[in-house]
């Protein structure tokens, strides 16, 4: 059984309450998928007929103590404090699904991985000596068991109340795995890297956001984080028949989803040999 079976089931277990109990978490972000899902605005009344929402601080004072049913977490792990609480939430949550870039890459943070970290302690800190991390910024899934990855920076909406309304009825999230390709493809959108020479992260990128910057003659930046078997070394060849140098490729597989292994892979290659 995979992490999306096993979260589909677990949520079938919550379903015998008349409302699941639903906690929303954040680490170390920027709150954007927070916010994605109270963006959600008529949709999330919905959710919240269908939830008790126990505890969500940035939507609310009132603060629930565990267990939870559904545990939606935002945010890398980044400090000694962090992964003692992920192991707290972990404890407390029937299904826990990490949420965004950060939650299940790293997030843009995790640039600090590729350096010493007290090396970019200094650089941004005027005291460093008070300052208590990690060596690096971590997933979700480096920590805990998780079962679910809503990728995204932020997330779609819809797609997070997809996952939330799956778990509740106990059946698996219909989301895409396919590449922002796809996406061009359904909109009409012709390919800037074919017709423009710009240089774009669509092939190897997961579809979820309707395609938006190609939409607007620009190069996908990766926001959605590896598609499903994304071939990133041919993608990264194509980039050098553009014209890029490696310090180049290196850069556009070192945004929001750098850390994760299919781009971080590709982009220490090139960094090897970059000048």
């Amino acid at each position: 059984m995979n992490a999306t079976e096993t979260g589909a089931a677990k949520a079938n277990g919550a379903g015998a309450r008349a409302r699941p109990r639903l906690a929303v978490f954040k680490f170390a972000s920027c709150d954007g998928c927070q916010l994605s899902l109270l963006d959600a605005e008529d949709e999330l009344l919905a959710v919240t007929d269908a939830v008790e929402i126990a505890y969500f601080v940035e939507a609310s004072r009132h603060a629930d103590p565990g267990p939870y049913d559904i545990a939606l977490v935002e945010g890398s792990i980044s400090t000694p404090e962090q992964l003692r609480q992920i192991k707290e939430v972990r404890r407390q949550a029937r299904v826990l699904i990490a949420i965004g870039a950060c939650a299940t890459a790293g997030g843009i943070q995790a640039l600090r991985n590729w350096q010493k970290v007290d090396d970019t302690i200094r650089m941004v800190y005027a005291h460093p000596e008070y300052i208590e991390t990690l060596d690096t910024s971590s997933p979700i899934s480096d920590h805990v068991q998780v079962d679910f990855e809503l990728r995204g920076c932020p997330i779609n909406k819809h797609q997070l109340l997809e996952v939330i309304i799956a778990l509740l009825v106990g059946r698996l999230p219909r989301l895409p795995t396919y590449s922002v390709c796809v996406e061009c493809k359904r909109r009409g959108v012709t390919c800037v890297m074919v017709a423009q020479g710009i240089a774009c992260m669509g092939p190897v990128t997961q579809a979820g956001c309707g395609a938006i910057c190609p939409a607007y003659a620009r190069g996908c930046y990766g926001c959605y984080g590896p598609m499903e078997a994304p071939n990133g070394p041919a993608l990264g060849h194509q980039f050098e028949q553009l014209g890029l140098d490696a310090p180049d490729i290196v850069r556009l597989f070192r945004s929001f989803n750098g850390y994760a292994d299919p781009f971080r892979l590709i982009s220490d290659k090139y960094e090897e040999v970059a000048p």
